[in-house]
């Protein structure tokens, strides 16, 4: 692939981030500008997951309707290759079959029984990660048989392109929610002209506006001004639709004592220039919560879980939390007691099958009938089923 094609590809990845389409359509019209750049045998497979965790959230490919239990099986509870986690922990974001398997494919599960029968040679996984570090998903390209290993220009392309990808489902994810709450803290969205006039509301992010200092929106129609501070931020790091800019983020104490978190993102197009503004509740990840509330951990041992969900060694916990690893163990003693787990790994099975895939599923029915893709663990609440074997 020459330069001016590599250009081209970029240019147009980076238009499509700075869109703020919904995910799902995101990875369609990205799935071109990719496979333009770097030939693939059949589309481009892509997941999102919960930077939080790294644990899956949805999976989305042309032609697959869904991933299959048995694949999901293999991520979390058995000793395989080319696993998410992996390659979005990975120093530069980016893993080829051979490289994983040292030369020889036939050692992986996945490929002997998933890829090797559907005419597939070679593999290349793709961590989406954010200039900010944030892992939000990663991409699969795939080869068959003939045709050459992808080679260090491909590589190269698809590390520089990542942020560009990593930013298009942050935003997809943010403006997707805002739209089509879940809950009823659920994220508001507001879309403001360049004039910033008001374009659209999404129903319900009046009460939020109403609880921001700095405006008076339920008198005078008065925004915030810390509303029109962070569009402000946003737009300005947005040069043209070639360059869409950054997420800006403000964290703001309401009228009633409570932390808001607002996301600034530019909305940039030929015809025009808006930004949307995504109001949120400030706290912590939504795994936190959930790992309280489904098994009464303590603070630590929520602490001590995510780091052990994201793939972290007794000894890089220990350094993250300022602790002993003797104190790491003494609290994953605990967690494993509470979860009716004895391992890691069974831990890891337990909260992604428990809360993660159920997630997966219901994203993949939203794709179905056009509904935008949410990320996080499903809700405690539900009641949807979950399979662990």
């Amino acid at each position: 692939m020459g330069g001016d094609n590599k250009e081209l590809a970029e240019e147009r990845i980076g238009r499509l981030a700075g869109r703020g389409l919904d995910v799902a359509t995101f990875f369609e019209e990205a799935a071109d500008a990719i496979v333009a750049a770097v030939p693939s045998s059949v589309a481009p497979s892509w997941t999102t997951l919960d930077p939080a965790s790294l644990l899956i959230t949805s999976s989305v490919c042309e032609g697959m309707a869904e991933i299959t239990h048995e694949m999901l099986l293999v991520e979390y509870l058995e000793d395989d290759v080319m696993k998410a986690v992996d390659v979005a922990r990975s120093e530069r974001g980016i893993h080829t079959l051979l490289e994983a398997t040292g030369g020889n494919p036939t050692r992986s599960r996945v490929y002997r029984e998933y890829m090797q029968p559907r005419g597939i040679e070679h593999m290349v996984d793709v961590a989406l990660r954010a200039r900010s570090g944030d892992v939000w998903g990663t991409v699969s390209l795939a080869r068959e048989p003939g045709l050459p290993e992808f080679n260090s220009d491909e590589l190269d392309f698809l590390v520089a392109v990542a942020p560009y990808f990593a930013e298009g489902v942050r935003r997809g994810l943010l403006v997707g929610e805002a739209t089509d709450a879940e809950t009823p803290d659920a994220p508001g969205l507001v879309v403001l002209d360049r004039d910033w006039s008001v374009a659209s509301l999404t129903p319900g992010v009046e009460r939020w506006l109403s609880e921001l200092p700095g405006g008076d929106f339920d008198g005078e129609g008065k925004l915030p001004t810390s509303v029109v501070a962070v569009a402000a931020r946003a737009l300005r790091t947005a040069e043209d639709e070639d360059a869409p800019g950054e997420v800006a983020v403000s964290r703001v104490l309401s009228r009633a004592g409570r932390w808001v978190m607002l996301h600034g993102a530019a909305l940039v197009a030929e015809d025009a220039r808006r930004v949307a503004v995504i109001v949120e509740p400030a706290g912590p990840a939504r795994i936190i919560p959930l790992l309280m509330a489904a098994y009464g951990l303590t603070e630590r041992e929520q602490d001590v879980t995510r780091l052990v969900l994201r793939g972290d060694s007794t000894t890089q916990i220990a350094d993250t939390l300022f602790v002993s690893p003797h104190t790491v163990q003494e609290h994953l003693k605990s967690v494993f007691e509470k979860t009716g787990v004895r391992s890691r790994r069974e831990l890891v099975g337990k909260v992604f099958f428990s809360h993660y895939e159920p997630r997966v599923r219901d994203n993949e029915q939203r794709v179905v009938v056009d509904k935008p893709i949410r990320g996080g663990p499903f809700p405690l609440q539900s009641d949807t089923p979950s399979r662990t074997t």
